[in-house]
């Protein structure tokens, strides 16, 4: 989970929604790392989770990623959860829990997905808190791949 919020930094530093993730193999070894890159890329499919899974089917060219255990800062939407699903992931590790997201215990799985979540949620959700308490305190603030300041009124 270190490895995932040191890429939620980078998100951080790039104005972006601080969620890191990363994705690992049966043995431990990293096969793809990401960040949140909606804003930059325009595009909102463009979470931590997409991210890495996208990198990791490119590197082993397949989509099929049986075996493998993902680690993201924030609990799964919907969409990533569904892609998860879809690219077989074995385990789905979180940090943060994201009161929004209650639709889990909803959904049949063609395949077991263990889930785990809370794993260093403080460091996590202190993240995304700091984040969203400074759009907050700066409502004058922009997000465009960076924060920039508007000017006038």
């Amino acid at each position: 989970m270190k490895e995932a919020i040191k890429e939620a930094k980078k998100a951080l530093r790039k104005g972006e929604v601080p969620v890191g993730a990363i994705l690992v193999d049966e043995k431990g070894n990293i096969l793809a790392r990401g960040y949140n890159i909606k804003e930059k890329k325009k595009d909102p499919s463009a979470h931590a989770e997409i991210v890495v899974i996208r990198k990791a089917c490119k590197k082993l060219n397949t989509w099929r990623l049986e075996g493998c255990s993902l680690y993201v800062t924030l609990q799964p939407c919907l969409m990533c959860f569904g892609a998860l699903v879809q690219a077989r992931i074995k385990r789905l590790i979180f940090g943060a829990y994201d009161p929004k997201e209650k639709f889990y215990e909803l959904i049949y799985l063609n395949h077991s997905m263990e889930i785990k979540g809370g794993i260093l949620e403080s460091e996590c959700s202190q993240l995304l808190k700091s984040f969203f308490k400074i759009l907050r305190d700066f409502s004058s603030l922009r997000i465009y791949g960076k924060i920039k300041v508007r000017r006038g009124g």
